[in-house]
């Protein structure tokens, strides 16, 4: 983005207006002001000001310098060959996430990123051996779906029929913890979720974390989304050494907060996602604690088949396995998809995202390792 101007983009409604009282909207006309530009950017899908015709000229002008609704810089925009989409932006140098939309016949997911590489270290996640660079703001993590709409063209300006929408669902699934970007994460989908802007509503916009206990009641009460939670494990210690964070907060801890999420109900269950490792977490007996866990939890249970990147330490359970537990899992009530990879093919799929300049460093440094090791080189 503009790195001279502030950006509207990601502000509340409120911060849009304390901002317009910057550049001498009168009190009595910030509102009016507030809520033509809230549809300008929001439901227009405005980049400049200049088309803002509802807008006199000269207030156009002072906004144009005051301020820019511009859009981060896309690296790279990939196509996977089952219709899965990936874009690269970059925010800054080094600061760069990956996000992803995914058709399906019922409905268009757009996973979301909020923070630049992870903390969490999750064994199983190429997230994961990415470190953290920092939280991306409220503005950026609305950029990405912003993003998103231009490329799918789902703006009115566009000439496409909108409405019929591309993107149904938002899911914070993306890089990062969203809980370890709270502030960030609520004020991003209070505007992704207001029903005069991108306005996709909260049955429809789902939040994971991998189970920051603390903040989870705290996200009920201010966001107010659908709850996803990274379990992937039965046991405190396979859960301790795929899932660190399990070492702060237990299993126990975790889902006695779920049991607590304000507004939980068989209307708003709570999605437990559980990816499949080969001889560590996808046995018979584990489908069976999963079971016992999950009581008195309104629950679905995501299966998903472990999505291989180089060097992962693990293999994808056999899909027989996978079938067997999902069975047991169903035959007691719980609703447990199994989840088809999507966007394999681009490194789309989830826990493959990570920051192509990251992934280029680790290549060069294979290269190099390589050349050494046929030089006969030390390394």
């Amino acid at each position: 983005m503009d790195g001279q101007k502030d950006s509207l983009i990601g502000l509340t409604r409120d911060q849009l207006k304390r901002a317009l009282l910057t550049v001498g909207v009168e009190p009595k006309q910030v509102g009016m002001r507030a809520s033509q530009l809230w549809n300008a950017a929001y439901v227009q899908g405005a980049t400049d000001f200049d088309r803002m015709t509802t807008l006199a000229k000269p207030f156009r002008r002072e906004l144009d310098e005051r301020f820019t609704l511009q859009r981060p810089e896309v690296v790279t925009a990939q196509t996977s060959s089952d219709g899965t989409r990936k874009w690269l932006i970059r925010f800054g140098p080094g600061v760069e996430v990956e996000t992803v939309f995914i058709p399906e016949e019922d409905r268009g997911t757009l996973c979301v990123s909020s923070q630049v590489g992870c903390t969490l270290n999750c064994r199983f996640c190429h997230t994961g051996t990415q470190k953290l660079v920092r939280n991306l703001t409220s503005a950026e993590i609305v950029s990405q779906i912003l993003i998103a709409r231009d490329h799918l063209r789902e703006w009115p300006h566009a000439g496409r029929n909108t409405t019929t929408r591309q993107i149904t669902n938002v899911v914070m699934m993306g890089m990062g913890e969203p809980l370890y970007n709270f502030d960030n994460v609520r004020d991003a989908l209070s505007i992704v979720a207001d029903g005069e802007g991108l306005s996709v509503s909260k049955r429809r916009i789902t939040l994971s974390t991998a189970g920051v206990v603390p903040m989870i009641p705290k996200a009920g009460a201010e966001i107010g989304s659908m709850l996803a939670i990274s379990l992937h494990a039965v046991r405190d210690e396979v859960r301790d050494a795929i899932v660190p964070l399990n070492k702060k907060y237990p299993i126990k801890e975790l889902l006695a907060a779920c049991r607590a999420y304000p507004g939980l109900s068989n209307a708003r269950r709570i999605t437990f996602e559980y990816v499949m490792l080969k001889g560590v977490n996808d046995s018979v007996a584990d489908a069976k604690q999963l079971v016992r866990l999950m009581a008195g939890i309104p629950a679905k249970i995501n299966l998903i088949p472990f999505n291989p990147w180089p060097g992962a330490p693990y293999e994808c359970s056999d899909w027989e396995q996978i079938e067997t537990f999902g069975e047991i899992v169903n035959k007691a009530g719980y609703a447990s998809p199994i989840r088809t990879p999507r966007g394999r093919d681009i490194m789309a799929a989830c826990g493959q995202l990570k920051s192509e300049s990251v992934k280029e460093r680790a290549s060069a440094r294979m290269a190099a390792l390589r050349s050494r090791e046929l030089a006969g080189m030390p390394h």
